[in-house]
């Protein structure tokens, strides 16, 4: 059965039969209808990825679900060939996971390392975007078709999403750092949870979100983040980083018996959790806020 047949097909398990013979390339690409994804997946040079042996499960675009992007963004997305890439990978599982196992999910990792989110009230949607074919059997994975382009999340949308950093988030909107930190970056944000900043004495924060504050609440936030992407395999290498505020922070990182990494430590907050990835950096997050 081709991808185009299937395209219109209600969900079923078991939409395709027999041995594939065609590489999830191959297989879009003899559907028809797929033709900005095609071009996509050139542009960011994973032509030979998706033609090549593998195990990959694709949720793929059609060229109508494209069309329903602002006018503009194709073309933009295909001027970036790094950002597409990260759009691209967004849309792929590593395995192969038909109908059957989807539906029991309620989220999935993608190549691009954030997870898509899998809401099966109302047949199945993928971050909101339409499965309407699946089980198309390829020899190097399996494609699901969706009615709607994947986005992955920049800093903002990911702290945003979380449920964990609404204060940093209100900082954000207050300090008029949002537009900066949905930039093209990277940043590495250093991000206190709501726990953390509930630590700081009474009233600390209602008085910094106060507008006449601003200057001091950008300080602050600022003093966040460091200019570059610095995984956490890379901040356990360094003692000090420099901010976008000006100074540097302190690092220490503390080692087991075995030589294992026991605990990163930034000034004096705690790292709590690592490498939360965005499109256009990395979060870590903190269990205190800095304060410069």
């Amino acid at each position: 059965m081709v991808l185009a047949a299937c395209a219109a097909a209600v969900i079923s398990v078991g939409a395709s039969a027999g041995t594939p013979k065609a590489s999830i390339a191959e297989t879009a690409q003899a559907a028809g209808g797929f033709e900005t994804l095609l071009q996509a997946v050139a542009t960011a040079g994973l032509a030979e990825t998706l033609s090549s042996p593998g195990s990959y499960t694709v949720f793929a675009p059609t060229d109508a679900a494209f069309a329903k992007l602002p006018e503009g963004t194709v073309e933009q997305l295909l001027a970036n060939p790094e950002q597409l890439k990260a759009v691209l990978l967004y849309h792929v599982v590593p395995g192969v996971v038909p109908a059957a196992s989807v539906v029991t999910l309620d989220s999935a990792a993608t190549l691009q390392g954030q997870s898509v989110q899998i809401d099966t009230t109302d047949g199945v949607k993928i971050d909101g975007a339409t499965v309407t074919a699946t089980d198309i059997a390829c020899t190097n994975g399996m494609i699901h078709v969706i009615d709607t382009v994947l986005l992955p999340k920049d800093l903002v949308d990911v702290a945003a999403g979380a449920g964990s950093f609404d204060t940093l988030v209100s900082a954000v909107q207050a300090a008029g750092l949002v537009d900066t930190l949905k930039g093209a970056g990277p940043f590495t944000i250093l991000a206190p949870t709501d726990a953390a900043f509930a630590k700081l004495p009474e009233g600390t924060v209602t008085d910094l979100l106060k507008p006449e504050n601003k200057d001091k609440l950008v300080t602050i936030l600022s003093y966040h983040v460091i200019p570059g992407n610095f995984l956490a395999a890379d901040v356990i290498g360094l003692d000090s980083a420099p901010t976008v505020q000006g100074d540097s922070i302190a690092i220490d990182v503390a080692y087991d018996a075995a030589g294992a990494v026991s605990s990163v430590k930034v000034n004096e907050a705690q790292v709590v959790q690592t490498d939360v990835l965005a499109t256009n950096g990395v979060i870590h997050v903190i269990d205190s806020v800095l304060l410069p």
